[in-house]
């Protein structure tokens, strides 16, 4: 395994991130294709055994449940220091907001949740999960500096938002002199590019750490099409959402995946995220079957040519905006009431 600082942060992470959304129970939460504690815990222990440090769950995964099998599992296998733990809050819900429950009250009751999931006493890195339209960046800065200060947290990160989201939120922070997020978890794979039109470039520019989710496009990455289909394939409607409109012109793109694999002699789940290691800093890869980790461990050695790399990237085309990215938009009035609102919640 190679390690690496993960942007402006002392975190020396493993080049590959596990994901644990695929951990937690399936009848307690909103993924039928979940695997069970005693599995989890099996993928867990293999991951650390081949130098893997870096675990990334989320309150919503399976409620909460996710969060319990990776404290536990790690608590048993690895000391806390030596591993960087992530996990994800989400925005207010209506009743909070009925309830007059504040961004800062809101993170705090978060945190607070995740950690004894966890049963840790601070997570390494705490990440906003999805835009919050209804609360003001003011008060979901304020809010997480504030658990950074209290000790719960070391650092903080972002996912599913525009470049221009991020940008804004770390000059509000800058000026403010709150902590900035460090990195982010954005959509990013070998058929989905479009964080390189903006994201990318923006990162490198202030040093902020690539950390993908989707590393291998559910799946489709890691096989041809139709072959070994597994049950998150069979039962997991939201990536046939993100995936199924441009399935042909994605299969050009995973037939050279599997053409490269072939020359190679290795899984294309190799070739996949050796592509993806060129770009980012640690990609999340999820892991039901102790296979899974074991092939995004190997992607670590394989290098490809620049001639590999152009072969690979040359049949992408633009893609719409899918998932999570195409609900992140709401009407002009409701973003300059977010971004106006300000501080007059401090305090409250």
């Amino acid at each position: 395994m190679q390690y690496t600082k993960l942007g402006n942060s002392d975190l020396n992470v493993s080049r590959i991130c596990m994901g644990c959304m695929g951990f937690g129970d399936a009848a307690n939460g909103q993924h039928s294709w979940t695997i069970d504690e005693e599995h989890s815990r099996e993928i867990i222990k293999r991951g650390l055994d081949l130098g893997v440090n870096f675990f990334d769950t989320a309150i919503a995964y399976q409620s909460g449940t996710s969060e319990q099998y990776v404290g536990r599992a790690l608590r048993d296998y690895a000391k806390r220091d030596d591993v960087v733990v992530a996990t994800k809050f989400l925005p207010r819900t209506p009743e909070d907001i009925e309830k007059n429950i504040t961004g800062q009250q809101h993170i705090e009751n978060m945190i607070n949740t995740s950690l004894k999931n966890l049963g840790m006493d601070h997570v390494d890195l705490y990440i906003y999960h999805m835009w919050d339209w209804k609360t003001p960046i003011y008060d979901i800065m304020d809010g997480l500096n504030r658990i950074i200060k209290a000790g719960k947290v070391r650092y903080i990160g972002i996912s599913n938002c525009f470049a221009w989201q991020l940008a804004k939120a770390n000059a509000l922070a800058e000026k403010e002199g709150f902590s900035k997020f460090i990195s982010v978890q954005g959509h990013y794979n070998l058929i989905f590019r479009e964080e390189e039109r903006e994201m990318v470039p923006y990162c490198e520019e202030e040093n902020i750490a690539l950390t993908p989710y989707s590393a291998l496009a559910s799946g489709r990455l890691s096989r041809k099409a139709g072959d070994g289909d597994t049950k998150r394939a069979a039962e997991d409607t939201y990536a046939k959402f993100k995936y199924d409109a441009t399935a042909e012109q994605d299969g050009v793109v995973i037939s050279r995946v599997a053409e490269l694999a072939a020359e190679h002699n290795v899984t294309m789940t190799e070739v996949s995220l050796a592509w993806l290691l060129t770009k980012v800093t640690s990609p999340v890869v999820g892991a039901t079957k102790l296979h899974h980790i074991e092939g995004a461990a190997k992607a670590v050695d394989l290098v490809l040519t620049d001639e590999e790399i152009r072969y690979l990237e040359e049949p992408y085309v633009p893609h719409p905006l899918a998932g999570v990215m195409a609900q992140n938009k709401r009407s002009d009035a409701e973003k300059k009431h977010v971004w106006s609102v300000g501080a007059q919640s401090i305090g409250q």
